[in-house]
């Protein structure tokens, strides 16, 4: 797992960097789309559903780590933050690519998120457009 997971964070870390993608012009649907897709991810995720989670993930994301990989790694930085709270989008960014992501497009979504145990907590949620033209995450990234 040590590869793979090194690899995995570096990526979710690039992801989170929506500074160094390349925006798009705003497509407020797209990225309502694309918002509505993570929170649905995101409740996932809250009821501890983790592997539910990775199968509902984009491609990519489940390249990156088998889902018992990704069930160890969210359970081990999930668990211990405790119940959601409140969770609300504090913002959004349409872009094209990241530097060694595949390409996109992607909607980089910043949620400011209230745990039991970690108030103020931001949640970087990536979903990435899909062939069918859906939303699925892409990436994860708590800071």
């Amino acid at each position: 797992m040590g590869t793979t997971r090194r690899e995995f964070v570096a990526w979710l870390s690039a992801l989170s960097l929506a500074g160094l993608a390349r925006p798009l012009k705003a497509d407020e649907g797209a990225e309502e789309a694309a918002a509505a897709s993570a929170r649905e991810w995101l409740d996932l995720v809250d009821e501890g559903r983790y592997s539910s989670g990775w199968d509902e993930a984009a491609p990519a994301f489940q390249k990156m780590m088998t889902r018992g990989q990704w069930d160890r790694a969210v359970h081990s930085v999930r668990e211990p933050l405790g119940r959601c709270l409140s969770r609300t989008l504090r913002s959004h960014q349409l872009v094209d690519s990241f530097p060694g992501g595949p390409s996109g497009p992607y909607v980089v979504l910043r949620f400011e998120t209230d745990f039991e145990n970690r108030r103020g907590a931001v949640e970087t949620v990536t979903p990435a457009r899909g062939g069918e033209a859906t939303w699925k995450v892409a990436g994860y990234y708590i800071s």
